[in-house]
């Protein structure tokens, strides 16, 4: 269980943030609680949702003043979500890659343990900083907010927040970012928009990475928009491949737009 939301609970509640990519700051917050037989919570499940909405309240309120230090100082952030190994490091690199020298860019990226992902990104042209929240399945505002003043200074135009690995609690979380970016790799199979709904109804846009390997997998590409759709009609989708650049140039296209 993380310590710091309870997400075993959590899982089973739908806390919506929705933002979409032209800044609607609007949020929606839905709460669905199981109840026992008798029609009512038990003691323990009301001491769990009573921690659970005191933690996302505090995070909302962070969330917001983040939000708001961004927008003074014209930052787009953007919040990526997937699965371990889907690839949102190799696309964070590819993409600072090409845009160094154009737009300043800074990135926070988080993980368990370890900072290499931070040292996979440096050198590319970005201020970069690594948050390892040790039992945390997420990101959360506080983290973040700590270290905008230092990574997200004067000039810098775009704020990719690299999430830890995980469908489902980073999703909870409202970061102050302006909206999230789910990524889906082609090896987790087309399924997962139906399968994690609470992202992928989040996501205004949707990155599918790994796009060079379809040919090689049982993977059905039709099928995967299908879902995506399904859960949340109009969705942005990106098809792309990191390591061989196809679709890379749609992507920068549009992250040069989001910068202004």
């Amino acid at each position: 269980m993380c310590k710091d939301c309870g997400c075993e609970q959590a899982a089973g509640h739908r806390h919506d943030h929705s933002h979409d990519h032209g800044h609607d700051h609007s949020h929606s917050h839905g709460h669905e609680h199981p109840h026992d037989h008798g029609g009512g919570h038990s003691h323990a499940e009301r001491r769990t949702i009573l921690l659970e909405r005191k933690v996302l309240s505090e995070n909302d309120e962070q969330a917001a003043a983040n939000r708001a230090w961004l927008a003074a100082r014209g930052v787009v952030a953007i919040n990526l979500i997937s699965s371990p190994g889907s690839g949102k490091t190799l696309l964070l690199e590819r993409t600072l890659e090409r845009l160094r020298g154009r737009i300043r860019c800074a990135v926070i990226t988080g993980d368990q343990q370890t900072d290499n992902d931070a040292r996979r990104l440096r050198g590319k042209g970005a201020e970069v900083r690594q948050i390892e929240t040790i039992s945390a399945c997420h990101l959360d505002a506080a983290r973040v907010g700590q270290l905008l003043p230092e990574v997200a200074g004067d000039g810098i135009r775009l704020l990719f927040i690299e999430n830890v690995g995980n469908l489902v609690c980073p999703a909870a979380f409202d970061l102050g970012e302006n909206f999230k970016v789910a990524l889906l790799s082609t090896t987790e199979g087309e399924d997962k928009p139906v399968k994690y709904p609470a992202l992928f109804g989040m996501a205004p846009v949707v990155v599918l990475t790994k796009i060079d390997l379809v040919p090689h997998l049982d993977w059905d590409l039709a099928k995967c928009r299908e879902y995506l759709r399904k859960i949340r009609p109009g969705v942005f989708v990106f098809e792309l491949s990191a390591r061989t650049g196809v679709g890379m140039d749609r992507w920068i296209e549009y992250l040069e737009n989001l910068a202004g």
